[in-house]
């Protein structure tokens, strides 16, 4: 079916046979192109002859462009009857040049058909004289003059539509004029918007100009009308083929449908995408006292209006138009109707509730027309700590464990610092910074400079460097961390076990009451070995930095961690705590032995000067979410967030999607047999 119409001629049909079938091969295909492109693949299809001389006029519609064909094709038809040759040059074709050539030869004594020389005597009135003889033979289709082309016109900007004289009848001619106020007795209504309980409006997209009479000037015809006892928004077009009702006026007003008897699709201009017009509705309506009317509409999903008067309505009241006051006026029961526009409301109407979704092929079209585009993206917050009474003399008591930043100056010096132990003969690597964007490359230097007057970085000669990176945080920020990954290639690696999670979970049994703790930039409040700080040199855009505290990203960190934590928690892990890197977790069995465990262990974090997030800590409750388990007296449970992301996580068709899948999904299955 497409190749038919890649195909498609006019061959030997007339103009509107091949149409036609153009028409009906574009909707059985279901061609979705611009009109410049329709334009073009229709007019390649033309015949030869009236291709040429559509082209001249530059059609910018199919509709155009056909009516240009009928036009040329008329003419091409009158002419081949008369006897006359049409002549798109200017000149005779080849075909009549030789026809002509050789009848002349033909009827002249003495010529030789072989070496054309003419010995007979020259006779003047067999002559024939063409039409570039003549100053007549050709005319502009520039300005309309004979005796040039339109490539030689000395006014080529011009361009005008001319009858041929041939084709004009002054009798078929009519004059249409506006009828006098005066020339019949009817008496006139001035009618303004109704006024009432109106449908709202979803939403109004432009804030109307400003200033006495400019509205006038840029807005269209808009006024109200009433619609089984309800005020509505009407818009008149002449622009619009159809008359048009909106979805939501039908369901507010229960308006009875039916089927159209001829659907259709209807495209919205600069808007993209396609809907297709299947109901239509008898709307009867009223404006003012005196004009009742009810007319056929397509039902469409819109929202610039409830009714579009458009041009059937026009058309069948006889309506006109005064474009200055932008009124529109007829004639109904002997009494003549001016219709007075409504100023656009200066309120911007209240958003629906309903979620305004936008296609990935909107959204691209709506870029196109504006230079900034501003998102708005929601993120989920974490509520402020709720303290239960019985723990906030406690945590009033602790205050300095859970200040609201780390504090100034250097952590202390524990037994256990970071070491970094590098492979014997490795080249040190020297990596260049990342190239960044001002806005990264802004954050980057606040949050250096931050860490610098902190006394956690400071400049550096070392022979090695990593360059550092932005890496987003849950709530939106960022945190600052150093790709170590060509240090970490030369480190020698730790063996201190990391614990598993699985056996974490099990000395949970019978603990009834819970306490979450979280340390604040827990890597942080661990010291670099002294001399070991040059190992962990980074680059940024300003220069070379050291850290003196454990950063992220170094490859046996997360190992330091564990042992400074075990080191320091050891009497309690395994009686009252679980420890998971910065996650401590404070189980018991009843409230008064909780307080107990929580004070235990705020002194311990004391004597260490370990400090925590008090928004991140959760205290004395019977449920806690702890390493992705909602814990409870009652057992473990699968948190319901990480269940949702398995249950819509799309069918994998891949190798690689069906190992992500299997990763995320195998999470659960110790406690979650359904998954």
């Amino acid at each position: 079916m497409y190749q038919r119409l890649q195909n498609l001629r006019q061959g030997m049909r007339s103009v509107d046979e091949y149409t036609t079938e153009f028409y009906e091969l574009l909707v059985r295909n279901d061609i979705e192109e611009t009109q410049d492109q329709l334009v073009s693949r229709y007019c390649g299809g033309l015949r030869t002859q009236i291709l040429d001389m559509v082209n001249l006029f530059d059609p910018v519609t199919v509709t155009e462009a056909h009516q240009r064909a009928l036009q040329l094709e008329k003419t091409l038809s009158r002419k081949s009857n008369s006897g006359q040759t049409l002549n798109f040059g200017g000149g005779m074709s080849s075909r009549n040049r030789a026809s002509s050539s050789s009848e002349n030869t033909g009827s002249r004594p003495g010529v030789s058909a072989s070496s054309g020389s003419y010995t007979g005597p020259r006779n003047p009135t067999n002559n024939v004289q063409t039409p570039r003889a003549t100053t007549g033979g050709f005319r502009c289709f520039g300005c309309g003059e004979t005796g040039h082309r339109l490539s030689e016109c000395p006014r080529p900007a011009k361009r005008v539509l001319f009858i041929d004289p041939a084709e004009f009848n002054e009798e078929d001619a009519e004059i249409i004029e506006e009828p006098q106020s005066g020339a019949e007795e009817v008496s006139e209504e001035l009618v303004d918007g109704d006024t009432g309980t109106m449908l709202m409006v979803r939403r109004t997209c432009l804030a109307p100009r400003t200033g006495e009479g400019e509205w006038l000037r840029n807005n269209i015809f808009q006024s109200t009308c009433t619609i089984l006892g309800k005020v509505c928004r009407f818009v008149i077009d002449g622009g619009s083929c159809e008359n048009i009702v909106s979805v939501e006026a039908v369901r507010k007003l229960g308006v009875t449908t039916e089927k159209h008897p001829k659907p259709y699709r209807l495209a919205w201009l600069q808007k993209g995408g396609e809907v297709t017009v299947s109901q239509r509705a008898l709307i009867s309506f009223s404006m003012g006292t005196n004009y009742k009317d009810q007319m056929w509409c397509d039902v469409v999903d819109m929202d610039a209006c409830h009714l579009l008067l458009g041009r059937p309505w026009q058309y069948d009241r006889k309506v006109y138009h005064d474009g200055f006051k932008n009124t529109y006026s007829f004639v109904f029961h002997e009494k003549k109707i001016v219709l007075l526009p409504s100023k656009p409301s200066e309120k911007i109407k209240a958003h629906s509730d309903t979620t305004n979704l936008l296609s990935y092929a909107k959204f691209e079209l709506e870029i196109k027309e504006v230079e900034t585009v501003y998102v708005l993206m929601g993120k989920e917050t974490q509520a402020d700590m709720e303290v239960p009474s019985a723990a906030a003399p406690l945590i009033s008591e602790f205050a300095d464990v859970f200040p609201e930043e780390l504090p100034e100056g250097l952590p202390p010096l524990r037994d256990i610092q970071h070491h970094i132990d590098l492979e014997p003969g490795a080249m040190l690597p020297n990596k260049p910074h990342y190239r960044m964007s001002p806005t990264e490359h802004k954050e980057l230097r606040r949050q250096v400079e931050e860490l610098q007057s902190k006394g956690h970085i400071r400049e550096s000669l070392s022979p090695c460097a990593v360059p550092a990176l932005l890496i987003p945080k849950k709530d939106g920020t960022w945190r600052m961390c150093v790709d170590s990954r060509a240090i970490n290639k030369i480190t020698v690696r730790y063996r201190f076990p990391i614990p598993r999670l699985d056996d974490l979970l099990d000395q949970l049994s019978g603990a009834h009451e819970f306490t979450k703790l979280d340390l604040k930039s827990g890597y942080h409040q661990i010291r670099i070995r002294p001399g070991d700080e040059w190992k962990t040199a980074f680059k940024t855009r300003e220069g070379l930095y050291e850290w003196l505290v454990m950063p992220f990203g170094l490859s046996n960190a997360p190992s330091t961690f564990m042992r400074v934590m075990n080191q320091a928690l050891r009497p309690f892990i395994g009686k009252f705590v679980v420890v998971y890197f910065d996650d401590i977790l404070i189980y018991s069995a009843n409230p008064e032995l909780h307080l107990q465990h929580i004070r235990e262990v705020l002194c311990v974090l004391r004597r260490e000067k370990f400090v925590a997030a008090a928004k991140k800590c959760v205290f004395m409750t019977p449920k806690v979410l702890f390493l992705g388990y909602v814990i409870s007296g009652e057992g473990l449970q699968v948190d319901e967030s990480k269940i949702e992301a398995v249950r819509q996580w799309p069918q994998p068709k891949t190798i690689t999607e069906v190992r992500s899948f299997h990763g995320l999904a195998s999470f659960y299955p110790p406690v979650h047999p359904a998954l």
